[in-house]
């Protein structure tokens, strides 16, 4: 961890974090914030970019119009 601060939240917030981390097997909640943070991104990229839901199937590159 290059620089780190201190972030305020909820016991109850600390401790489904600490159930993540258990379920994800990460090695500290600056590593199981990092993988949500990541499959968030991940999901919103496929959301945008990855399928195409009507057919049921992966965006390729013969699906470009150029």
């Amino acid at each position: 961890m290059k620089d780190a601060t201190t972030v305020k939240v909820s016991r109850e917030t600390v401790r489904k974090l600490a159930a993540l981390q258990r379920s994800l097997h990460t090695r500290s909640m600056d590593e199981t914030i990092e993988l949500l943070v990541k499959r968030k991104r991940t999901d919103m990229i496929e959301a945008a970019f990855g399928t195409d839901g009507a057919k049921g199937r992966r965006f390729t590159e013969d699906d470009r119009l150029e």
